[in-house]
């Protein structure tokens, strides 16, 4: 992955360019760890070789895992980066596109690019914070924090 600082100030924006074989969830945490990245939303478009998306099942308090073992275009790909347990944590949603132009959706848990993503990431002035919820067993963003 090759990043650029577009913007400096409160807020910095960043260009991140991801390459064939990057996965995407563990490059995003390394980024956000690095830059020191407390707070920050990000968007994307690009493509992947493989993923595995969730849907999350309230009554139960667990995702459901959805492997998608093909290749597929990146039609949005939105998400936060939040802190959790003093460490930044990623946080994304995506929808993809089929060769056939069907969809499937749903929280991100791993993705390999191909051949590139680029991800927009606007780090936030404010300092979000994920707690736990015991009501739904996830960490979840506290604006009281």
């Amino acid at each position: 992955m090759r990043s650029k600082l577009l913007a400096d100030g409160p807020q910095k924006t960043y260009a991140l360019i991801f390459e064939a074989g990057d996965e995407v969830m563990e490059v995003l945490r390394a980024f956000a760890s690095k830059q020191g990245l407390s707070a920050a939303t990000f968007q994307a478009i690009g493509a992947f070789q493989e993923a595995v998306l969730a849907f999350f099942q309230i009554d139960r308090k667990e995702y459901k895992k959805i492997p998608v073992l093909e290749q597929t275009e990146v039609l949005t790909l939105a998400g936060d980066v939040a802190l959790k347990d003093g460490e930044p944590a990623v946080h994304a949603h995506v929808v993809l596109g089929r060769e056939d132009g069907s969809t499937v959706g749903g929280h991100l848990l791993e993705a390999r690019v191909r051949p590139t993503l680029e991800v927009i990431l606007v780090e936030s002035p404010a300092h979000l914070k994920k707690t736990h919820d015991p009501k739904t067993g996830l960490a979840l963003i506290d604006p009281s924090r």
